[in-house]
């Protein structure tokens, strides 16, 4: 074998390093994207699932095709303006920045639908109040359980008549009374649902008087209503605070970058300006979850 100068050693292994290293890159892409897909596939069916729970019927694939294009515009995003051939800190940076934005917004979807579910479940119990009034008036007219409830379905609004409505499908599908009650409890995800549905079980079980019964609840239902919304009110100010706080930085980093960015650009590329932006972080999303651990008052 011949011998080899050291101009073709020192190449030799820097190929051999290089070809470690793109074999390395590739197996960590690969299997990357791999979970990925299986996150945003699982992802996908799970939110899918809610959306049909709230009668908004929207494709696995769609919500996950959706997921991803977020993610990937917010990934470029903050790494295009960060990216740099000459500061390997900046591009570094816009790496880190990137994944965490598009890791939060691939959890947009269903962070959506927990926001879709919550504003749903405050209609509903809006409604509940109204409805079993409804029901207590069809139950002395010498209705029984299951019309009083066909009643709401004629004559109320949504989502409590889609609620009941799938109820009574349930029924007449040979679901018993006590399983379709529980499957309504559960999907709603109600506290005076839970109410409801405990008495109703009770009351059927050992005879009492569901009429009184049903007024009895939405007394009780109408004065927590009225305690929540005075605590929501008097917190309003405390919420607003915690927003604007939150927010403002944000917004004045984004205003000056515009603005100054010979100023601020050579800031953000900088070391001292990550770890500022670092503790930046950790300090608002601190400061958020203290506010709101604060404003949140369970009644």
């Amino acid at each position: 074998m011949a011998h080899l100068s050291p101009f073709a050693l020192y190449w030799i292994a820097i190929a051999a390093v290089g070809l470690a290293f793109s074999g390395f890159a590739w197996m960590f892409v690969s299997a990357l994207r791999e979970g990925s897909g299986n996150y945003a596939r699982e992802m996908g069916e799970e939110t899918s699932r809610q959306f049909a729970d709230l009668f908004l019927f929207v494709s696995s694939k769609k919500i996950a095709e959706l997921g991803r294009f977020a993610a990937l515009a917010a990934f470029f995003a903050f790494f295009i303006p960060l990216f740099s051939f000459t500061n390997i800190l900046s591009t570094l940076m816009g790496v880190v920045l990137g994944l965490g934005a598009g890791a939060f917004v691939f959890t947009c979807p269903s962070r959506y639908v927990k926001f879709l579910r919550l504003r749903r479940r405050r209609k509903f119990e809006d409604q509940l109040v109204e409805a079993l009034g409804r029901m207590s008036n069809a139950m002395r007219a010498g209705f029984s359980i299951n019309q009083a409830i066909e009643s709401v379905v004629k004559t109320g609004d949504d989502p409590i008549r889609q609620e009941f409505q799938v109820f009574l499908q349930q029924l007449r599908v040979g679901m018993s009374f006590d399983e379709a009650l529980a499957s309504l409890d559960r999907r709603v995800g109600s506290d005076d649902l839970t109410l409801v549905c405990t008495s109703i079980d009770i009351a059927r079980r050992t005879g009492g008087n569901l009429t009184e019964i049903l007024d009895r609840i939405s007394e009780t239902i109408c004065g927590r209503m009225r305690i929540e919304r005075r605590v929501r009110a008097l917190t309003a100010q405390g919420r607003l605070q915690g927003i604007v706080v939150s927010l403002m930085p944000v917004v004045l980093g984004i205003a000056m970058t515009f603005m100054k960015p010979g100023l601020m650009i050579p800031f953000l590329t900088s070391l001292k300006g990550g770890i500022c932006i670092g503790l930046m972080v950790v300090l608002e999303i601190a400061g958020w979850l203290l506010i709101r651990k604060i404003i949140r008052i369970e009644v």
